[in-house]
Formats: structure tokens, C-alpha cells, sequence
């Protein structure tokens, strides 16, 4: 496998838009991260100005110069003929007798691929780090001939395909499983064999509140995550940021909860996740923590209830808008006992739960999946794009550029 400069085989394409200020354009930006291109809203042309503008050439490499080193970039298609992009998306056209354009692509999308086009792109972080086009051009890719290019392209697209069907899948799941919240958790469909009324029940008449400081000496320092629930601070933040002194922390056990009484992504209101994870853990005493007061109440049942955010109404309801004390949400013990939820008999929170459970294995393991299918694609392309794997069908063909 030899190597070629990216000049010698892309040819930068400039068409010049004389734009019209009555017409109406759509121009194109890249993501970073290699997911794609995406569509602009439509502008009219007295908006684009004096700004340079060129039309999109199908099938060619082109890059957003600003977040290249970010891996913003993509392939251009049929489907954004006719729309424009400005100079910070430069186009190049592949010489196809040299170099394979999906190839070319995954190449950039490897982690080889971004620690070149980091090096050429100097300065500092984000908008600072614009790639020279020199030193674009003078990047050297390994080209195996272009047989083998093609090869290696649809190796990887077959992964691409599975990882694309899997996240399909998983989404399909989610999107279900947050369905049967709104209708199973709020008793607007019910299981068969249950048809009892169910009751709007305040929080201190189903759980108790926990107080017990930490005297046994427990170190491991929790916080709440949106996403992962209660978990060891210094994974979280990678420091501890908790004082020396931790005999005042509340101790927590394994199946209680906690209310982290601040605003966080996907939790206005707060969250409450209940630890799962650990036997035992603290936590600082801005948390409100909780556990079940009797064997009718389902702990289950009332996790998936709080995940799904029934409470939130009620919540809102509460917290004082604009007044926070320590940097949370101004929500006084009393007031979040206070807080009302519908609850069935403990026989059918039971069965409910035992459904969610189930839902959430199957999410767990298409998560699962989904990762070991990324990591795979991930090493694959170490390997196919470095030539340390040679596809078979052209191992023994050492020629470059076909």
C-alpha cells in the first residue's frame, strides 16, 4: 500500500453563484464528528449580500474549514444539487483513477484521518482552528489501488448499515417505551384483571424520609446524573468536590432515593434517581432523600414513575420561579412531601413495574449492542485504512492507484 498527497488526486471546484437578491437559495453546513451534511433554511438572495456563494458539485470531498479538525466533513450528492455554500466549505473533486471517494471519506472519519486534519488545522480551539489549505492538500492518505479502495468502502458501509439499523431499533424501543409511560404509569390504560380506582396520594404517605448521617465512616460521595442516576462523584466530575468533613453527609442505602433539587438537561424540575449501583453511599444535605414506608409500596413502579416525570406538573407547582438557595431550586422538604401521585394497588404497581423492567433489559441490551457494533467499526478502520488488514479479495495485488 503506498501513499499519495491529497493534492495529486483532489481538484478544488469553485462554480461562483451571481446571486440574485429576489431569488430564494438553500445553502448546506457540515456537522462535526462526520455525521453529514444538513440543509440550511431558505434564504433570499438580498439576505446572502456580498457574501461569496458557489454552487454544490455532486460527488465531491468538502469540508466545513472552521471544525475540520472536528472531522466536519462529508460528501456532497444529487440531492444538494442546486444549492449553494460559502467559501468555508470548499469542494474537491476526486480523480477516480486514484482514489475511491468513500474510501477517501471513512479515511478522514478514522482517528488517523482527524490527528491529520487537526495538524492541519493550527491555532487554537474552535473557531481559531481554521484548516490551512495548504496543509489540507499536503496530507499523505494510504492508497491501496482502487479495487481494493472500494472493498474496504463496503466492508465498512455494512457495519454503517447494521449500526444505522440497530440505532433505528433502539429509538423504535424508546419511543414505545415512553408511550406505554403516559398510558400505563397515569392509569389511562389499565392491565387486564385490575379495574380499581387508583388515588392521588401525597409522597409522605408512600415514603418516609431518610436522615441517618454518616457515622460508619463512609467515603464513597455521591451526585445525581440525569443520565446514569445516583452515581461516585469522582467519575462524575473526575475530582471529588466534596469537604473533608463528610459525617454530616446523609447516608444512603441501596433501593432509596434522592431529589437533587437542581435544574439539569431533561430535568427542569430536578431529578430523582434512586441508588442502584452501590449499597451504600452519601450525599450532601441539600438532597431530599427517601425511601419506601411499607411493603405496599412498589419501589420499582414508583422509579419508573419519577424517570417519566409525572410529578414534574406538581413540581413546577412548587418551586419558587427565580428564588434559588445554594444554587438550587427553592423547594422546602414539606412542599416536595406534599407533592401528589396517582397510584394503583401494590399488586398492580407490581405487574406494571415487571413490564418496565422487561423494557428496559431489551433497551439495555440493543445499548449494548449497539456500542460493542461502534467500537468494532472503530477498530475495523484502524485496521482496513492503515492496510495492517488487507480485504482478501485483493491482499496480494500491491499496486497503488489502480
Amino acid at each position: 500500500m503506498g501513499r499519495k498527497k491529497v493534492g495529486s488526486f483532489l481538484t478544488r471546484v469553485q462554480k461562483p453563484v451571481a446571486v440574485d437578491p429576489a431569488t430564494e437559495y438553500r445553502e448546506i453546513g457540515i456537522r462535526s464528528h462526520g455525521k453529514g451534511i444538513f440543509y440550511k433554511p431558505v434564504s433570499r438572495g438580498e439576505k446572502i449580500g456580498n457574501k461569496a456563494v458557489f454552487w454544490i458539485q455532486p460527488d465531491c470531498l468538502t469540508l466545513n474549514i472552521v471544525f475540520a479538525w472536528e472531522q466536519a466533513v462529508a460528501r456532497t450528492t444529487e440531492a444538494e444539487r442546486g444549492m449553494i455554500a460559502s467559501h468555508r466549505f470548499p469542494m474537491y473533486e476526486p480523480d477516480e483513477n486514484h482514489v475511491v471517494l468513500d474510501y477517501l471519506l471513512y479515511f478522514f472519519k478514522s482517528k488517523r484521518g482527524k490527528h491529520l486534519l487537526e495538524l492541519a488545522s493550527p491555532g487554537g480551539a474552535g473557531r481559531n482552528k481554521t484548516l490551512s489549505k495548504s496543509g489540507f492538500t499536503t496530507i499523505s492518505v494510504p492508497l491501496p489501488n482502487t479495487d481494493e479502495q472500494k472493498k474496504v468502502a463496503e466492508t465498512i458501509a455494512t457495519w454503517d448499515h447494521a449500526i444505522t439499523l440497530t440505532e433505528e431499533l433502539l429509538a423504535e424501543k424508546e419511543l414505545r417505551r415512553k408511550g406505554l409511560m403516559q398510558q400505563l404509569l397515569t392509569g389511562k390504560k389499565r392491565l387486564p384483571g385490575f379495574d380499581g380506582a387508583w388515588m392521588d396520594v401525597p409522597l409522605n404517605e408512600i415514603f418516609k424520609s431518610v436522615r441517618r448521617k454518616n457515622s460508619m465512616g463512609e467515603t464513597l460521595v455521591l451526585t445525581a446524573s440525569g443520565k446514569h442516576g445516583l452515581v461516585d462523584q469522582t467519575q462524575y466530575f473526575n475530582r471529588n468536590v466534596a469537604g473533608k468533613d463528610l459525617s454530616g453527609y446523609y447516608l444512603l442505602n441501596k433501593g432509596e432515593f434522592a431529589y437533587n433539587r437542581s435544574s439539569m438537561n431533561g430535568y427542569p424540575f430536578g431529578a430523582i434517581k434512586r441508588l442502584d449501583e452501590h449499597d451504600t453511599g452519601i450525599l450532601s444535605t441539600l438532597y431530599i432523600c427517601f425511601a419506601a414506608s411499607s411493603s405496599e409500596c412498589c419501589s420499582d413502579f414508583y422509579l419508573h414513575v419519577f424517570e417519566a416525570g409525572i410529578i414534574n406538573y406538581q413540581l413546577r407547582g412548587i418551586v419558587q420561579v427565580g428564588a434559588r438557595a445554594h444554587g438550587l431550586l427553592n423547594v422546602s422538604v414539606n412542599d416536595f412531601f406534599n407533592v401528589k401521585v396517582s397510584c394503583p394497588s401494590a399488586e398492580e404497581q407490581k405487574q406494571i413495574a415487571k413490564i418496565f423492567n422487561a423494557v428496559d433489559l431489551e433497551i439495555d441490551l440493543i445499548k449494548n449492542k449497539l456500542t460493542a457494533l461502534r467500537e468494532h467499526k472503530r477498530g475495523l478502520m484502524q485496521q482496513l485504512l492503515t492496510g495492517k488488514i488487507r480485504t482478501k479479495a485483493t491482499a496480494s495485488n500491491k499496486s497503488t492507484g489502480g
